[in-house]
């Protein structure tokens, strides 16, 4: 299971501040990457916590995020107190689409990261200094909803190499909230997760692809509702 032990992991946290999505996708060789790497909030930013990973960044991260601290607040108040910083991964985007990233000097090699505009690439026990690099220009390139980006990111890390020891789990996680959505509902507009497959990232992105015709059928049905009940 992911978060026992050391983990190697290569993931991307972004946002899509013009239509005010945040998101995270994330692959590794342990299962249950989903369940311990991903976090994000609507209108707060996004988050992954992974190498020796530190649950706690991830409740503990969104928090501050939804205060209005910047992801580079974040990042440092997450690490500044924490014994085994130098084992951890961490990389946060906020509100407003800054990143941070933090590489601890005792994730093992090859691990970095790459911030940009909007996002941030990290990654730990990666088969080569290629993996990050990779990712940014696909997300970068890439067109289309945030999920296909964060997407066509873990496609190209794992072409470039990957974890070294393969992948067998992968997760990506894109919260949102319409105008019109209830206040009970959650802000999940995507959440999926693949375990122990031998090509989880082509899997995830398969089933992203059924998602996402879903919730355009779902979405153009209910403009129709609306557009016959005013035209009544």
């Amino acid at each position: 299971m992911y978060g026992r032990g050391t983990g190697g992991t290569f993931s991307i946290v972004a946002c899509d501040p013009e239509r005010r999505f945040w998101g995270v996708a994330v692959s590794t060789k342990p299962m249950s990457v989903g369940a311990i790497v991903p976090w994000a909030a609507w209108r707060a930013g996004a988050l992954a916590t992974q190498a020796d990973a530190n649950y706690q960044y991830g409740p503990r991260g969104i928090a501050a995020l939804r205060n209005g601290l910047s992801a580079a607040e974040v990042v440092r108040k997450l690490t500044a107190g924490d014994a085994k910083r130098e084992h951890r991964q961490l990389g946060v985007v906020d509100a407003r689409g800054r990143a941070a990233s933090w590489t601890g000097s005792k994730c093992l090699d090859w691990a970095g990261s790459v911030t940009g505009e909007n996002f941030s690439c990290q990654g730990n026990i990666l088969a080569n200094d290629q993996v990050v690099p990779a990712m940014v220009r696909a997300f970068e390139a890439k067109r289309g909803t945030l999920a296909q980006r964060l997407h066509s990111a873990l496609a190209a890390g794992a072409r470039a190499g990957g974890d070294k020891r393969g992948m067998e789990s992968s997760a990506i996680l894109v919260v949102h909230r319409e105008p019109w959505f209830s206040a009970a509902w959650s802000d999940r507009w995507v959440d999926l997760r693949v375990d122990q497959h031998a090509h989880p990232i082509s899997e995830i992105g398969r089933i992203l692809l059924r998602e996402e015709a879903i919730t355009r059928h779902f979405l153009a049905a209910r403009a129709a509702r609306l557009h016959r009940r005013s035209t009544r």
